[in-house]
């Protein structure tokens, strides 16, 4: 790639915007895990009474379905990323890729 072409890449609204697209939507993301994972810690440290408890008597406890979620709730929000990377961010690489020819 030359140099002329990065400079068009760089200047090009279009990529400032997918840069600052990225960054937002990979932070929100990020957060939204950190706060469950951070949650779910917490809820272990400070309340392990509550996830020992028993499910209507039986040997499951409440601590089992929230942890599955916890993990489930991880691979639902890869999905939500790959799905907007797939639908946003490559039309607009491939924009970019067009208008820096």
């Amino acid at each position: 790639m030359s140099n002329q072409q990065l400079e068009r890449i760089t200047h090009n609204p279009k990529y400032r915007r997918l840069v600052r697209s990225r960054t937002l939507i990979g932070g929100i993301l990020s957060a939204i895990t950190l706060a469950i994972y951070l949650g779910f810690i917490g809820l272990i440290a400070y309340n392990p009474k509550f996830l020992g408890t028993p499910i209507d008597g039986e040997v499951t406890t409440i601590g089992i379905p929230i942890g599955i979620l916890v993990i489930v709730s991880a691979f639902l929000l890869t999905g939500v990323y790959v799905f907007i990377a797939n639908t946003t961010y490559d039309r607009l690489i491939r924009e970019i890729k067009a208008d820096a020819q």
